[in-house]
């Protein structure tokens, strides 16, 4: 499946492209023959990705998604150097650990544009120059687990990312007509460079408690995810091989979603002795029982 030469052509625009999962996936597409388009703020991290993938491979763009005329400028850079663009990862995001009643509308609202808003910008402007030029086209975007559950203490990420996937679906049954697929990856714990900040947050305010631990015990594979495999996991998205997925959320977690919402799940603590020796587990029901639980 990941055959040497599998996006051979293929130009793909990342943004928050210079580190983190961005990072990864970028490292991913180069290796199977593709151009990258580093989008991001911090103009040193995009030299050093740069004259790590090479430059004949990678082209690294000052850019802040919050804001159109930027985006505008990043994508005719880039059709400049490479002459086309396949594919659009979104992948530059934002998030406060906070109680949301410490947050300021302004907080709130850096989050929402540079997650939310900067996805529109670029997907917007990319999905009508390809409806335009009558090219197919790509976008995967990373969300995030709790975009659909909801979660306590980062109120404006999951807003934002919630937005992010309704924009997947509705774009995915609106320009799917073009030739225009939408797909997202919905991400669990990854030790990447951002998410081990907001770890040593945790410490801060958990003095004594091991968070790495703590997270790693509500996931059922019992370990934290490593970046190839999502990077793995977007390549075979964006290649040829997943032309006909669309519209779709796709989630890597290690089963840490299904098993946090699970009623019984924490029953996982109980030792196999106390269930082999628990004599009310070892009667037989009886037909009062059976015919309760077939009615």
């Amino acid at each position: 499946m990941f055959e040497t030469g599998l996006l051979d052509g293929h130009v793909a625009f990342i943004t928050g492209g210079g580190s983190g999962l961005g990072r990864a996936i970028a490292e991913h597409l180069v290796r199977y023959g593709a151009k990258v388009a580093l989008i991001g703020r911090r103009e040193s991290v995009l030299n050093q990705a740069v004259a790590e993938l090479g430059e004949e491979n990678a082209f690294g763009i000052r850019c802040d998604v919050r804001f159109p005329d930027e985006v505008d400028s990043a994508i005719e850079q880039t059709l400049a150097r490479f002459g086309r663009v396949d594919s659009l990862i979104n992948s530059a995001a934002g998030n406060f650990v906070s109680p949301t009643e410490k947050l300021s509308c302004n907080a709130f609202k850096l989050i929402v544009d540079t997650v939310l808003m900067g996805t529109v910008h670029c997907t917007l402007a990319l999905g009508k120059h390809w409806i335009e030029q009558k090219r197919r086209g790509s976008v995967l975007s990373i969300v995030t687990n709790y975009a659909s559950t909801g979660s306590a203490f980062v109120v404006p990420s999951g807003c934002a990312k919630a937005g992010v996937e309704n924009l997947t679906k509705s774009l995915a049954a609106e320009w799917g007509r073009y030739g225009l697929r939408f797909i997202a990856i919905s991400p669990g714990p990854f030790p990447t460079e951002g998410a081990m900040s907001q770890l040593r947050i945790y410490e801060d305010l958990l003095p004594g408690v091991d968070i790495p631990k703590l997270i790693t015990q509500r996931i059922p594979l019992g370990r934290l995810g490593r970046t190839e495999e999502l990077a793995d996991l977007a390549t075979f998205l964006l290649s040829p091989n997943a032309e006909y997925i669309n519209g779709e959320i796709i989630r890597i977690d290690g089963g840490e979603t299904p098993s946090l919402a699970g009623e019984f799940s924490f029953m996982r603590d109980v030792p196999d002795s106390v269930w082999n020796n628990n004599a009310k587990l070892k009667r037989k029901p009886n037909n009062q029982e059976v015919n309760s639980i077939e009615n």
